[in-house]
């Protein structure tokens, strides 16, 4: 049997109003849409990316586990962009011991997302 190639990794995050989306994915994270069917609608980066799962028990530093991470290359930039879209820091931000420096922050449909960039 040949490998199987893992080719994208997708979260689907429950909405009742999928149109909510843009203003935090499109406008706060800068990502695209890459698809919008009315019921569901897909935001893209442009970057390459590896597929990842992560599994946790907690957020680390005794947090809850977020639902999503969103990996930025300047952090001080999306906590600007936060402050400007009128979004609540709800931890952080905070440099971990673990070499990360972060900030949750909860999607319009209550997810809580961890904004991180690593050292």
């Amino acid at each position: 049997m040949r490998p199987m190639k893992v080719l994208r990794i997708v979260p689907n995050v429950p909405a009742t109003d999928v149109a909510l989306a843009e203003r935090f994915y499109g406008q706060f994270l800068g990502l695209k849409i890459a698809m919008d069917l009315g019921w569901i609608a897909t935001y893209e980066s442009t970057q390459t990316m590896n597929p990842q799962v992560s599994v946790a028990s907690e957020g680390g530093s005794g947090t809850e586990v977020p639902a999503l991470s969103v990996e930025v290359d300047d952090l001080d930039e999306a906590l600007a962009r936060a402050e400007q879209f009128g979004i609540t820091v709800e931890y952080g931000p905070v440099q971990e011991a673990w070499g990360v420096r972060r900030f949750y922050v909860h999607d319009p449909f209550g997810q809580v997302v961890n904004i991180v960039a690593h050292r």
